[in-house]
């Protein structure tokens, strides 16, 4: 029966690079866990601005928007073709980001506007989503077909180091992007009129339509807007996860879970719920070994049926209060 040997050294400092002092092993452990938390905060800034554009439909017409994650995707496809046709990267997002405003503001206005905003049109509303979700996915894989495709990451290659950990620069460059948008979009909605005509139309469109407000044109505004939105998150997310007509269901799924944390009638709830959901949905794959990576997608569907159970309003929502 053979034993193995540890040899006894002599000093902590002569031990193999495979045996380290626990102080070592404290450190690594500290390393790794900002990095999820890093790596977390990074997806987390794409599930809460996603999860912005469906607040803003939400607000907008009382609906949740389930083809808002295959326009984005289609916004990405029309960033790759156009770059590829010979556009700069950041004119072809710019020309996508437009684009999908338009077509937000036409969905608006020829699909959802026909069948009204009371609650009994609700569920035909959802159902036309569901449907110009599929069309837009199998169109793309008509058009573009379905081999994964590489888009250049828009902030370069390469990585940034922060305590010890990394964060690659497109990563990091999206941190910012999110946090510019948020920045404006808060000007926009708490500093000007038309912020507060657009949030006058969205809480309350009968007082607001007696006040002069054109509700029909703000509504349509939000839609185009929650349409840019999910245009920008398509084309900076599509460098990570290569372009192809399924690429953004599952951050759709993430978007869903952020946005019914943090509050659908609330923007800020978004995207702190998104905050949130990237770095629990990071830190369960890494340290829960039933979950890891194959199965991360369990941590946003719990996290939706939690708050379903304990706080359906979500953290930043108002309770709908009903008169009987």
């Amino acid at each position: 029966m053979m034993t193995s040997v540890v040899p006894i050294w002599a000093d902590e400092h002569d031990l193999p690079p495979s045996l380290s002092t626990p102080s070592e092993g404290q450190e690594l452990t500290m390393q790794m866990f900002l990095q999820q938390v890093l790596d977390g905060v990074a997806s987390g800034a794409l599930y809460g601005a996603m999860a912005l554009s469906l607040v803003l439909v939400f607000r907008a017409s009382g609906i949740v928007n389930f083809a808002q994650g295959e326009m984005a995707m289609i916004a990405a496809y029309i960033t790759w073709q156009t770059h590829t046709w010979g556009l700069p990267l950041a004119f072809a997002i710019f020309v996508a980001v437009a684009v999908s405003f338009l077509a937000g503001a036409s969905m608006e206005r020829f699909l959802i506007r026909p069948f009204g905003t009371s609650s009994e049109a609700h569920l035909p509303l959802i159902i036309v989503t569901l449907g110009v979700m599929l069309a837009l996915n199998s169109g793309a894989g008509w058009v573009w077909g379905y081999l994964t495709k590489e888009v250049p990451p828009t902030f370069g290659s390469g990585a940034v180091s922060f305590a010890g950990a990394s964060i690659s620069r497109q990563a990091a460059g999206t941190l910012v992007a999110v946090a510019v948008l948020a920045g404006i979009l808060f000007c926009l909605f708490q500093r000007t009129r038309f912020g507060l005509e657009m949030r006058a139309a969205s809480s309350n469109p009968d007082s607001a339509r007696l006040s002069g407000i054109p509700v029909s044109r703000m509504l349509l505004i939000g839609w185009g807007l929650a349409g840019a939105i999910g245009a920008l998150v398509g084309a900076l997310v599509a460098p990570q996860l290569y372009l192809q007509p399924n690429m953004m269901a599952t951050m759709l799924l993430y978007a869903f879970a952020s946005a019914t944390l943090g509050g659908f009638d609330s923007p800020v709830g978004a995207l702190v719920g998104g905050l949130i959901v990237g770095i629990a949905e990071n830190l369960v794959g890494t340290y829960v070994d039933i979950i890891g990576n194959d199965f991360k997608q369990a941590v946003a569907v719990l996290i939706i049926m939690a708050v379903l159970l304990v706080r359906p309003q979500g953290l930043f929502g108002t309770k709908a209060v009903v008169r009987v």
